[in-house]
Parts: structure tokens; sequence; C-alpha cells
């Protein structure tokens, strides 16, 4: 008899082969004859029922992936000039996927709102998830806009708050949705596209007063549509918990496992704590304890708070506030491990040698009680010699072990050698009135980078201890850059007199030698920002590609379940693997490991456009009121129209428009990333030391405007600025390439030349 394929064989396959989707292809492929394939038909049936599948006509596909042919619909350019375009044909519960256009030389320009059929590829990009190429263009749907209402004399008008938008929608009085003066709304198009003056909108949606304190998060929250409010049940649920007891768990309250964050961090979910080794056979090694907040004994698979987490992926941050994965009940109170607090945990016991190579580990099921919460900044003063009244009693009995254990782990840094970027983080303060009070670097202690080599550590401990059980679960993946963002990272060097090695095997050690040769000099920050550039974004897979950033063949994240829904599949793994209980992952979760690793990698994704977002409108608001002064800078960024430059004193980015640039034609080289200047020759190009002035901060939007008053400390030159006559070319505007009229002569005289050179030359035969 014909064995029928599992389900999760079935999912398997249609995601290997999403062109081969029908319910006599997938026979064919698994052998399936006669009657068997009545049950293959039940099997499909039930997999359709559960969600995990499909039918589109007489094929099946999984809902959380887009078809390789899809419909889409294109939206407005962003800053870079990129397009993007929203899947029509998305039915998936997850994040919708972000796709990027990639138009080809001889495709027709295609404008916001167009729809398209297209060609997609998956790719793993900061940005994106999917690469499209046109089919072909099939029509124009309603565009959407988010912005601030104004009310007139008839109707109003919408002021976008995109940084790409360049115009303000009307309102008819009609379409106003009863939106007040100033109210954040969201609208779409009405009428007709392509209509002469401002385009018109109607408001769909209210959302609300965005002057009020602390409301620029708010719009990025809206904008990328990250779940903010809890529903009911998964709040009901939240508050029937109760506190883990010890049944079923290790003793580990008598361990001082101190927990080490940000002071103003609101929950705690790793503890740490280290002593010398007294193997005899292991002199000079360390034991290291890590302790994991046990979310799963609160969370459990399928429970309606489960199914919350797994919506939202991850914790998002904010400067004045998190949008968190779980209910405050769970992630501020039940999972947070709290001083002197017993609190579940999950818990890993390392030891390495003096060398801080890891001989060996092993996971415990535990309950902990942490004798302090500490903060990065009173860890490195007690170190440095200045403890305070909570450190002094800890200093040597457990500040000092964890240094000690940090030193070996650092040795082992170094000869693993993972890539080694030095880009400062910024850090947005605001005051309690919601405005920003200051733009800080945040400092980097060995504070710090203790623990995260303790995390490392215990994520990579965490990984293997899974692989080597045979247990399924989600690896952190970041593979190596592909050869064309090679290729430019090496140009880039290659122009500030660096060398990248080629035709060898890539390896972190290469990357870092090129970091270490650039360091100290002006092109440091550049080389930095360009190896950055070509780094591939990490992901989240059921298969094990590796770490290339970490150089770690094994790497998971097992340190984060409170704010990241990919750790608590990997402690479920654990629970499963040791045989700990009930609430270890479902056959379920294990048959839809792939489907939940795309959705939380597009999750995490989300997020970081929010984040960023929101710190780019802090920072318009805090430089809004110095419009008009001056700031030093590098250019950061190259484009078709214009110049971005990363100011020294904020880390902010400004546009140069490239109108503003010189009183002269610039020409693109996308290739070399420059702007050459058609009558000085003056070439623009990345990592230059600029000053400029700013013209134009805009808090709603979060884009400011620039203008370039010096290059490479000398005074920005100026084309000669000639003009031909012609309508729209203003006094003094600089002489561009010739006119499409003039090109469709130049190019008719030509052919005419053409057909009587030919008369000609058939004259004479």
């Amino acid at each position: 008899m014909t064995q029928v394929p599992t389900k999760s064989d079935i999912l398997d396959w249609i995601a290997e082969n999403p062109t081969l989707t029908s319910k006599r292809d997938i026979a064919k492929a698994f052998g399936i004859k006669g009657a068997a394939r009545i049950d293959l038909k039940r099997v499909l049936k039930e997999l359709e029922h559960e969600g995990h599948l499909e039918k589109r006509k007489k094929t099946y596909r999984d809902p959380d992936r887009l078809p390789p042919v899809t419909v889409l619909q294109v939206k407005a350019p962003d800053d870079n000039g990129d397009i993007f375009a929203q899947p029509l044909e998305w039915h998936g519960e997850g994040v919708e996927p972000t796709v990027l256009v990639v138009p080809r030389a001889t495709d027709p320009a295609l404008g916001e709102g167009d729809r398209i059929l297209a060609k997609l590829q998956v790719v793993h990009e900061a940005d994106h998830n999917y690469e499209a190429r046109l089919i072909r263009r099939i029509g124009a749907s309603p565009r959407k806009v988010v912005g601030i209402f104004r009310k007139g004399t008839e109707g109003g008008r919408i002021v976008p708050i995109d940084k790409g938008a360049d115009k303000e929608w009307m309102v008819s009085p009609d379409a106003t949705g009863g939106a007040r003066e100033g109210e954040l709304v969201e609208a779409e198009q009405a009428g007709p596209r392509g209509r002469m003056g401002l385009p018109r909108a109607r408001i769909v949606l209210r959302l609300g007063d965005p002057s009020e304190p602390k409301a620029v998060s708010l719009i990025a929250i809206h904008q990328h549509g990250i779940p903010d409010d809890f529903p009911p049940d998964v709040l009901e649920e939240a508050d029937a918990m109760k506190p883990a007891g010890l049944s079923g768990r290790t003793d580990l309250r008598d361990m001082p496992l101190v927990t080490i964050d940000p002071s103003d961090a609101r929950d705690h979910d790793d503890a740490v704590f280290a002593e010398p080794d007294d193997d005899p056979k292991n002199e000079g090694g360390h034991v290291l304890w890590v302790a994991i907040a046990d979310v799963a004994h609160y969370v459990t698979p399928g429970s309606a708070i489960d199914r919350e987490a797994r919506k939202r992926g991850n914790s998002s941050y904010f400067p004045d506030r998190v949008v968190p994965m779980l209910p405050d009940r769970l992630s501020g109170d039940l999972c947070s491990l709290h001083e002197g607090v017993p609190r579940a945990c999950l818990a890993v016991r390392m030891v390495i040698d003096a060398e801080g190579n890891k001989l060996g580990q092993k996971f415990y099921r535990g309950l902990m009680r942490s004798p302090a919460s500490l903060t990065y900044a009173e860890v490195q003063a007690a170190m440095d010699g200045t403890p305070n009244d909570r450190t002094e009693d800890l200093l040597d009995p457990v500040i000092r072990p964890l240094y000690d254990a940090y030193a070996a782990l650092k040795a082992a840094r170094e000869r693993r050698q993972p890539l080694d970027l030095d880009l400062p983080e910024r850090k947005v303060v605001l005051g309690e009135d919601g405005k920003v009070q200051s733009i800080n670097f945040a400092d980097r202690l060995d504070a710090h980078r203790l623990i995260e080599e303790f995390m490392i550590l215990a994520n990579v401990a965490a990984a293997e201890t899974l692989v080597a059980r045979k247990t399924p679960l989600l690896f952190r993946v970041h593979e190596e850059p592909p050869d064309d963002k090679l290729d430019s990272l090496r140009e880039t060097a290659d122009a500030a007199g660096l060398t990248l090695a080629k035709g060898q095997v890539l390896k972190t050690a290469h990357l870092n030698k090129l970091l270490h040769d650039a360091a100290g000099s002006d092109e440091a920050e550049l080389i930095n920002m360009a190896t950055l550039r070509s780094m591939t974004q990490a992901y989240y897979a059921p298969a094990n590609f590796g770490h290339f950033g970490l150089a770690l063949q094994n790497y998971a994240h097992f340190t984060s379940p409170i704010r990241r829904y990919s750790d608590l599949i990997v402690h479920r793994a654990l629970i499963t693997a040791h045989g700990w209980g009930k609430d270890g992952l479902s056959q379920h979760e294990i048959e839809t490991l792939e489907t939940t690793a795309q959705h939380i990698s597009d999750t995490e994704r989300r997020s970081m456009m929010a984040e960023r977002d929101t710190t780019d409108r802090y920072l318009a608001a805090y430089l809004s009121d110095r419009v008009g002064a001056e700031f030093t800078g590098r250019i950061s960024g190259i484009a078709r129209f214009g110049v971005f430059v990363k100011l020294d004193e904020t880390g902010a980015d400004g546009l140069v428009p490239i109108s503003t640039l010189g009183n002269e034609f610039f020409h693109f080289d996308r290739d070399a990333g420059t702007l050459m200047g058609a009558d000085t020759g003056t070439v623009v190009g990345l990592g230059q030391r600029v000053r400029v002035k700013l013209v134009d901060a805009s808090p709603i939007t979060g884009g400011i405007g620039l203008e370039i008053l010096e290059l490479e400390d000398a005074e920005m030159p100026r084309g000669r600025g000639s003009t031909r006559p012609g309508r729209g070319r203003g006094k003094g505007r600089p002489k561009g390439p010739p006119r499409r009229k003039e090109a469709k002569a130049r190019k008719k005289d030509a052919k005419t030349k053409r057909k009587v050179s030919r008369k000609r030359s058939t004259a004479r035969r």
C-alpha cells in the first residue's frame, strides 16, 4: 500500500516547489496512485482547514508565503529612489512581506498606485524580503496616505508624514470624515490619477492628535502596523497567572545570580554568575551560569497569549515607550527576574578553560532568587574602584569573578575574530514633557561586553545541545555577503587607499583587517559604514546556515524570551529535549517552524524600520529650532537626486537635493557611487568631509534638508550656471542635458541623413 506523506512532508514540498502545487503534482512527487489519492485529498483538506494551506483553483500553497508570480501595488519611491510594492495576494496572518521592485533598463516607468504582475525571488535584506521583476503592468489602485489634516474654508488638505512625499492632498468638504484641524488621519485617493493640480483624497480613518507629548512613536506604530493593544482574552489570561513554584525544578535560590541591565530597564530576563572551576584538570578555568526567565511556563502553545506573542514576534522599543510582546503582568512581573523574588528560570552551567574555550554545558529548569538588580554603570564603577552601597559587598564574591571569566572569553573572541564594527549607537533622551532633551552616543563599557559574551556563549550552548539531541529549533542565521556587495566594498576600500583581498574564501578576519587598517584615519567611519552595508540581514530559520558575523557554526537566540518569540521557541525545544514537561514544542509548532521563522524575521524587520523612523522624527524635532545653523558631517550616501550627509553632532542623516549642490549639472555614476560636476569636474563621493547648513527640519516627516557649504575643507565649487532659453528654466539655473525636443530633433536629423546616405549608396551601385 502506498504511504501517504505527512503534513510536514507536504508543506516542505510546497515550500521548495512553489510552481508544482496541484494535487496531481503532489501525488506524482510522492508516488501516490489509486485509492491512496483519496487519503492525500483528505490530508490536503485538513491542512487547508487548519490554515496551513490555501486552495486556489486547483493548486495549494502556504498562505504565509507569496506565490512566485503575483500581483503587486506600487508604492511611492523612498528617499533612496527605491520602489517598493504591496503584495495584493497576501493572505497570511503575519507581517505583510516587503517587496522591492528591481526594474530593468527596458521596463516602463512605474508610478505610485500602479498594479503589476511580477515574478518574485526570496531574499534576506535589511529592508525587504522579496525582490520583484516586472512581467507587465495591469492597472492602478487608489493610493493611500497618512498625514496631518489642515482645515480650510472648503474641506481641507492633508500634509503627508512620509519623508518621500512632496505633495499635499486636497480634501473635499464631504470627504473629511469629521476630522479636526491638526489630527492625524489616514486617507485614500479620490478621483482620477494624473489630473492637474494637487491630488484629492477621502479621509477613511481618524488617528488622533499628533501634537500630544510623546506622540512621535505612535505615528510609526500606526504606519508600520505594529499591534499596541492586547485583546481582552489575552489580558484576562495573563492576569490569572500565578508564580511558578519549586515543584519539578532545581533549587538555585542560594546562587548569587545577578541581573545587569540599563538603568531604565523595566524587565530583567537574564542573570549571571561565575566562579573559578575547582576541577584540578581545568586549572585557571571558570564555571559560568546564565539563567533566563522561564517564559514557556506561562506562555503555552496555542494559548491566547501565545497567539498574540507570535503575532507581534518581538517587543518594539522607542525613546518614550515599549510595545511589549507580552502583557505587563508577565513582562514586568512574573517573568522578570526581580531582586529578592523567587522566579522560574531555565539555566545553563558552562565550563570554560583558561583560554576561554567552552568545554561543556548542562541545562536546568530551576527556581532562582537574584540578590541584586544592577546597572551597567554601577558594575563598571565598582570594578574601576568606586563601588556604591549596592555593589560593595558583591565586588569580591560576584563581580570580580564575572570579569575574570570575561577576560578568558575575550581572549577566545579575539582568536575567533567575529566582525568588529565600530559604529556608535545614538540615544534619544526625552524630557518629562516628551520633547527631545539631548542626543547622546551610548557608552560601551566592559560591563556591556561582559554580558554580551555571556549571552553569546549561552546561545551557542543552546544550539549545540539541541543539535546534539536532534531536536527541531530556530537558528539565528547570518549568511556571508554576496559577491556584488563585496565588490562594492572593495571599490570603496581601494578609493580610500586600503585593500580587501580577493580570490579567497571570505572570513570575518579579512574584514577586521580592513577595519583595523582604517582605524584612526579619516576613512574609518566610511569603511565601517561600507562594511555594514555589505552585510546581509540576519534572519531565523529551522535550517542551520551558520552565523557569519559572529564566526559561529551553531547559534540560536535563547537569552531574551520576554521580548523575542524566537527565544521562546528555543526554550520549548529545550523543554522537549530534556523531558521537563508538557509545555515544550508541540507537533504543530514543529511542522510550522519554517512559517514561524519567516514571520518573526518579518516582525523584527518591521520593528527596526519603525524604530528608525521614530528616531528620525525625534532628530528632526531636536534640530527644528536650529535652521540656518552650520554643522560638520560626512557624506554617507549618493543618489541620482542628491547626497545624504550624516552629521557629526547628532548622527542625524540629512539630504542635500541635487538642485542645491552647485550651479552646474551633475552626472551620476551608479557603479562608482559618485556625482561629477559638468563644469568644474567636482567629484562628490562617499566618506567626504563636509560643512553644511541646515535648511529645513520637519518633525512630522523626519526629513532634514541641508546645503553643502564646504567640501573637504574647501568652498563648494560653483559651475558657470549657464542657461538655455525654454519654458520652465529659471534665471541662473544650471545647464542640464539636452532638452527632450532638441534631442528628438537631432535624432530625426540623424535618421534623415542615414536615409539620404543609403539612397546615394544605392544610386552608385
